[in-house]
């Protein structure tokens, strides 16, 4: 599955202001709400649950925090950066940098972890991961994305 066919460029946060996990997925949720036709705050929430049963901050610098929501009808997918870098609870203990949120809906295990996958693969990649932190704005973060998912 290519990021690109569920990834909306109005669910990018080039700058993520927030300094907490928390305030991280609040930021997130609210990008992706209007794709997902569902509160912020109850995609804040779901993925706030599954931070309880242990970080999404998988190490170098990157996190994937996922949830399931019965509203959500699609994969929904969204990507945020931390210039700064958050401390996240990652499995290294150093700062999350990139971010990319995705939410399933409920019944759903198949297209949930396709998408894990691909985001895996991707950001196995040195210069894709280079290339979405050095991005200057969100045409060019999409345009990274799109330029190695189309590798794929």
């Amino acid at each position: 599955m290519n990021l690109s066919k569920i990834l909306k460029k109005e669910s990018i946060v080039p700058d993520l202001v927030s300094t907490t996990k928390h305030g991280i997925i609040r930021e997130l949720a609210q990008a992706v709400a209007v794709t997902a036709n569902a509160p912020a705050e109850d995609i804040a929430a779901v993925l706030m649950e599954r931070e309880s049963l242990g970080s999404t901050g998988i190490g170098g610098g990157i996190a994937i925090p996922h949830g399931k929501l019965a509203a959500v009808t699609d994969v929904i997918l969204g990507f945020g950066r931390s210039r700064a870098g958050v401390e996240y609870d990652s499995l290294d203990s150093r700062p999350v940098h990139i971010f990319f949120l995705l939410l399933t809906p409920e019944n759903s295990t198949g297209g949930h972890l396709k998408v894990l996958a691909q985001i895996s693969k991707l950001l196995k990649m040195d210069h894709f991961k280079q290339g979405l932190k050095t991005a200057d704005t969100l045409d060019d973060i999409y345009d990274v994305i799109l330029e190695q998912d189309e590798d794929f």
